[in-house]
């Protein structure tokens, strides 16, 4: 293996992973570099997914298991790209490797630290429904198995370090700046939810029993912070009623966000079934705008959801949605555009539906790469049919959600192709 000739994925999502092994099985060292403790990205945190309703983690974690013990890859996890400069085939990269005060090389990931740890915090993998320590893995497959120290959460007690027997926490690390020269360059950065409080009218974060999908997928996930069961937050009662209201942050010019997010008719769908089969006697209504079920399978499993599953679909937009005083149970107000009707519709949960958006920082990281940005935010590609995973920058691929939303399907085969371009560079080719 020729070292020189080596790329850089930024993203350690399922695109990225997907990249780097496909990379890294043509001889080649990739460095995969993700700013969070751990491999995963979103797909870590879903219970299931669409159409199929196949396992999340069952799928996910062989490919967390193969990246971790792939000679070729080099993972620098709770890392940052700081600066890129130079042409395709001699890029030179700076990396800054963030302090975890936990040694890579030393942690056995037993988790007698946290154990100790007297300090707990809301989860951000969890949504924050659920906690952890001050010093955590994320979740139970984190890629690396290895602790990382929360500074700002951490009250320097030093039970931790007298607990661990291998001497692998070091309250002495520095961050550290890493460079390295590559060929090529990945990006799959991923996504991050719209902002669903910009719409108080919905209530999210007034009402308590008001949540959003990716809250919803910790909740029904064996390991989230319940457990596997749907409970309401406001008083941990299951419920009985469940509406899933869609297209909220997307598809609406006055929030600044005019495109489809691709995903979320399909995600919703793929929650309402969920929650039948957590609770079959249930209610579920999807309130939606549009059904958009164009990949494969996906108009099938959405008749499955009406027919088989008995998903009441109601479509039009919600106006509003109220909450009584003594229940807690929320009322939402909709125009039935079929029947031109407006209901009023009792639930005890409802479950918003965010739209996705370019991640924090993607402005700068383009900057930092010389490459466009389109007008909703992200790397703008060359062409829409003849390069899909192409920057203005030679070297420089796209894939994943770095340059549009896209299902789980959809980014591994952008990160096999964008895989293939940063190979034929490697190789002394033009991409």
């Amino acid at each position: 293996m020729n070292e020189s000739k080596a790329a850089l994925v930024i993203g350690g999502g399922v695109a990225g992973m997907q990249a780097a092994l496909d990379v890294a099985n043509q001889g080649f060292q990739v460095y995969l570099v993700e700013r969070s403790p751990s491999l995963g990205g979103r797909m870590a945190m879903l219970d299931k997914t669409f159409p199929t309703l196949d396992c999340s983690a069952c799928i996910l974690t062989p490919k967390l298991s193969e990246v971790a013990h792939h000679k070729n890859i080099k993972m620098m996890t709770y890392s940052e790209v700081g600066s890129v400069s130079g042409k395709s085939g001699d890029f030179h990269v700076r990396i800054r490797r963030k302090a975890r005060y936990v040694r890579e090389d030393l942690c056995a990931g037993c988790g007698d630290c946290a154990d100790e740890c007297p300090v707990e915090v809301p989860n951000e993998f969890d949504q924050g429904l659920g906690f952890r320590k001050a010093i955590y893995v994320g979740f139970p497959q984190s890629t690396p198995n290895v602790y990382t120290v929360d500074r700002d959460t951490c009250i320097d007690c030093g039970r931790c370090v007298k607990v661990c027997e291998r001497k692998a926490i070091d309250f002495d690390m520095q961050d550290e700046m890493v460079d390295v020269n590559v060929g090529a360059i990945i990006v799959a950065t991923g996504f991050e939810l719209f902002d669903i409080s910009q719409y108080p009218r919905l209530g999210y974060g007034t009402y308590r029993n008001v949540i959003h999908a990716m809250e919803f997928e910790r909740l029904i996930n064996a390991a989230g912070p319940t457990g596997g069961h749907l409970v309401r937050l406001s008083d941990g009662k299951r419920p009985k009623s469940i509406g899933f209201i869609q297209c909220v942050g997307a598809r609406d010019v006055q929030k600044g966000v005019p495109f489809c997010s691709r995903v979320c008719c399909m995600y919703s769908i793929k929650n309402a079934v969920m929650a039948l089969e957590h609770d079959a006697n249930a209610e579920v209504w999807v309130y939606y705008a549009d059904i958009r079920a164009f990949g494969k399978g996906f108009e099938e499993f959405y008749e499955m959801a009406k027919n088989r599953f008995g998903v009441r679909f109601v479509r039009g937009r919600v106006a509003e949605i109220m909450e009584g005083r003594t229940t807690g149970n929320l009322v939402v107000k909709v125009e039935d555009t079929l029947s031109s009707k407006v209901r009023l519709v009792e639930h005890d949960l409802v479950v918003i539906s965010p739209g996705i958006l370019p991640p924090e920082g993607m402005d700068t990281l383009a900057t930092k790469m010389g490459v466009n940005q389109s007008e909703d935010g992200y790397i703008a590609i060359e062409h829409t049919f003849f390069g899909p995973i192409l920057t203005k920058t030679p070297g420089i691929f796209v894939c994943g959600c770095a340059d549009g939303p896209k299902d789980i399907p959809d980014s591994v085969s952008a990160g096999s192709a964008a895989a293939m371009k940063a190979t034929i560079v490697l190789s002394g080719g033009s991409a």
